[in-house]
């Protein structure tokens, strides 16, 4: 620091009378005024509780919003299934339904991945970089702190001496213009005897040499400041270069936090979003009026098969024997079943991925029409009327 500079600076605030005694080049070190940099590491650790719960909200938002999804599907599922619509239609329409369900599960898993590993990745990192005092406050800020006070401490001392030198100049400044303008008023005034006016004129003689006298002490305390101003920067910006460090390493992590959390939520890029909407778009693109025309015509138009009226011969009812009626009666349901259909329960969900074939969710029942081909695929029909080709290993008969 070039001394005519600061010397300048010093003597344009000695004019003032409410001058501050701290040197204005310095007003970010004056003593005490490096507590908004220590207290840095107390915000930032609050900043990671505000965090964590800023996000655990939002994960409740997502598990709320995967609830109002599988209600809802849950809700239109019967209502959709018993619809009078049929063919690609009613496909397209379930397709809506177990997108939800699909999309449910989705926002369900967004909403751990905030608490069990964003959340706890900043608590994880809160605790490795904060420690907490017995008596409050952490160990971080009250060592920054510390090498503040430290490297304030002399200077605070050289500032002390500063001001009183200031306001001992000052004061006997102020002494030594009162003598002046005594004199001045003194003199041609005829009023004023001689021997009066010499004394005035020795009393301020007197004044300029004490003023003289305390001006040399001042500056050479402003010089002694000014000569341990370097160091006492270099001690202070050193200090606050190892702060800077430490919140550098604070910001780093909190944006790759962020990042992490971004990915969570971003469901724009998910794979498994797409697939849904994707197969979505693809089972709505694939509705057929031909083929749904069709398939009503087979299932209750013209083309539908008809058990035209024959001659039937009358046979005598056979007599159950005791104890036999059960094994009977199981064996006159099983001959229904193989005239129209073996009854199947879907072991897992379907999703057809063409027009011919069925969608089913586990548990669904529903008749098997046409047994395995050589692919490993049968033909069954809904009870609602809807047909189509499935895998073979997706259901069990049911007994």
């Amino acid at each position: 620091m070039c001394y005519s500079v600061f010397a300048g600076i010093e003597m344009m605030q000695l004019k003032r009378k409410d001058a501050s005694i701290f040197p204005p080049l310095f007003v970010s070190w004056q003593p005490g005024n490096y507590q908004p940099t220590v207290k840095r590491t107390e915000d930032a650790f609050q900043a990671c509780n505000d965090i964590v719960a800023c996000f655990q909200e939002r994960a409740r938002v997502e598990r709320q919003y995967a609830q109002q999804l599988s209600e809802w599907s849950n809700k239109w599922k019967p209502v959709v299934d018993s619809s009078p619509l049929y063919g690609s239609l009613m496909k397209a329409w379930q397709c809506f339904l177990s997108s939800a369900d699909r999309l449910a599960s989705l926002h369900a898993s967004i909403c751990r991945s905030l608490v069990s590993e964003d959340g706890d990745q900043v608590r994880t990192w809160q605790k490795d970089s904060f420690h907490k005092k017995l008596f409050g406050g952490f160990k971080e800020s009250q060592d920054t702190d510390t090498g503040f006070a430290r490297a304030q401490k002399p200077w605070a001392k050289r500032l002390k001496k500063l001001d009183k030198a200031r306001r001992a100049y000052h004061k006997v400044s102020r002494k030594e213009q009162v003598a002046r303008e005594r004199e001045a008023h003194a003199q041609g005034n005829p009023d004023v005897a001689i021997d009066k006016q010499k004394k005035i004129q020795e009393e301020r003689e007197l004044a300029q040499l004490e003023s003289e006298k305390v001006r040399a002490r001042y500056e050479k305390v402003l010089e002694e400041v000014n000569r341990y101003a370097p160091r006492y920067m270099e001690e202070m910006e050193s200090i606050f270069d190892q702060s800077q460090d430490e919140e550098r390493k604070r910001i780093v992590f909190l944006k790759q936090a962020f990042l992490s959390i971004h990915k969570h939520l971003d469901i724009t890029n998910n794979e498994s979003v797409r697939a849904v909407y994707n197969e979505l778009h693809n089972t709505l693109m694939a509705i057929d009026e031909q083929e749904d025309l069709r398939w009503w015509k087979n299932t209750h138009g013209p083309g539908m098969p008809t058990d035209w009226p024959h001659f039937q011969e009358w046979t005598p009812p056979k007599k159950a024997k005791k104890g036999k009626k059960d094994v009977e009666k199981k064996g006159t349901i099983e001959r229904s079943v193989m005239i129209g259909g073996v009854r199947v329960r879907a072991l897992y969900d379907y999703v057809g991925q063409e027009t011919d074939e069925l969608s089913f969710k586990a548990g669904e029942e529903f008749l098997k029409v046409e047994d395995e081909d050589d692919q490993g695929w049968c033909r069954g029909m809904k009870d609602e009327g809807w047909e189509g080709l499935y895998p073979a290993n997706y259901v069990e008969v049911v007994v």
